[in-house]
């Protein structure tokens, strides 16, 4: 167990960051690999998104599945975008900055959690409810220090 938390710390440091530099995780300007946040919840699998059902917020373009999915995001994206900008929820949970992987997702409570790998996603859900406590105050901090260098 201690070598598989080492292993995970590695990839995190060699991969991820502490620096926030945008508040949505985007590729191409592209939100959660172009996936559809709402598939997530409606469908309870990913779903990639269709580049002619796109909606603009959070500093990102994010992409649907369809034009109900869309509709749906648009009048309330708090209630679809994944937690911690859509970056890898454990990675936060222990300060980093970190990519996500669609297939490696969780609900909980009504939020949706994207890990970096289906392993990452494991350790995620061991302890959860404690996970999301150290995330949600290092999100905090990543959005303050974004917000001062802005």
């Amino acid at each position: 167990m201690r070598l598989l938390y080492f292993l995970t710390l590695l990839v995190f440091t060699s991969v991820g960051c502490t620096t926030l530099e945008s508040r949505t995780f985007t590729t191409d300007e592209v939100a959660i690999h172009g996936y559809d946040p709402v598939a997530y919840f409606s469908q309870r699998r990913p779903a990639k998104g269709n580049a002619q059902f796109t909606h603009q917020t959070a500093g990102a373009t994010w992409h649907f599945e369809n034009k109900m999915n869309r509709d749906l995001f648009t009048k309330n994206p708090e209630a679809y975008m994944p937690q911690y900008g859509g970056y890898c929820a454990y990675a936060m949970s222990k300060g980093f900055i970190a990519s996500t992987a669609p297939e490696a997702w969780t609900i909980d409570a009504g939020k949706l959690y994207l890990n970096y790998s289906l392993r990452v996603r494991d350790n995620w859900l061991e302890d959860l409810s404690g996970n999301i406590r150290k995330a949600d105050d290092h999100w905090a901090e990543k959005l303050k220090g974004l917000a001062d260098r802005s």
